[in-house]
């Protein structure tokens, strides 16, 4: 099983700024924690154990809030990968790959959570030898997400752009790398991991995605921001509760 996770976390968070200012997305309170904690949570509870964060925009709130909260939050081996400026997700990933030792990855998002099956995963992906493994999200009557297909075998077929679709399945923000591979392609030094190597490489390289219907939210607009704080204070009472001192 991978237990090594890169966790994209250096977003600026441009259309949460009328409900949530200057603070990295995934630092967004929910129920008096950052939106993080809950993501976090999440992939220690699959059995991750060791995080890197990818950094950008006031990247030391973030180390401030990993460095005094590692107890709580149980986490025991983390690294930093900082960009001097804004890379794309492509351009982050390469940096942050520096920091992996294994030779398979986890990447999530720090403002999604994706209350995904990391050893259902980790086992497809190896079992597959894949390039890259994504873990799709089934939805119905949605406009914000564009829509994965498959092929057969859960190769990947194509990628549609964003419109109204009655049923689909989207891209969780959720990816079992292949490290050794993905350096070998070559890039801009600033581009993005979904246009530049997902789309463009498919058909080409080994991607396959994997579906599961679980807990998804992403907090990137205002609604959905506020979604959150209803629904992961029932998903996630009995942390809230212990982060924030309360008793049970």
């Amino acid at each position: 099983m991978i237990k090594e996770a890169i966790i994209l976390a250096g977003g600026l968070g441009t259309r949460l700024r009328s409900v949530v200012s200057d603070v990295p997305k995934c630092m967004a309170p929910v129920n008096g924690n950052p939106f993080l904690y809950y993501v976090l949570s999440h992939l220690r509870k699959e059995g991750i154990t060791d995080f890197i964060f990818s950094l950008g925009y006031k990247s030391g709130d973030i180390i401030d809030y990993i460095e005094s909260s590692s107890d709580q939050l149980t986490i025991k081996n983390y690294q930093f990968s900082t960009e001097k400026e804004p890379l794309g997700t492509g351009g982050a990933i390469r940096l942050a790959l520096e920091k992996t030792s294994g030779e398979n990855v986890i990447i999530v998002n720090g403002d999604t959570l994706f209350s995904i099956d990391v050893n259902a995963i980790s086992n497809f992906h190896l079992r597959q030898d894949a390039d890259c493994t994504l873990c799709l999200k089934p939805m119905k009557n949605f406009d914000r997400y564009g829509v994965v297909e498959l092929n057969s075998d859960q190769s990947i077929r194509s990628f549609k752009e964003k419109h109204f679709y009655p049923s689909g399945l989207i891209n969780g923000g959720v990816y079992a790398l292949n490290i050794a591979r993905f350096k070998q392609e070559t890039f801009p030094e600033k581009f993005s991991f979904e246009k530049d190597y997902l789309e463009k490489f498919t058909g080409k390289r080994k991607f396959y995605g994997i579906e599961q219907d679980r807990y998804f939210i992403d907090i990137g607009i205002p609604e959905d921001y506020e979604r959150a704080q209803k629904e992961l204070l029932i998903s996630y009472g009995s942390l809230v509760k212990k982060s924030s001192g309360k008793q049970e």
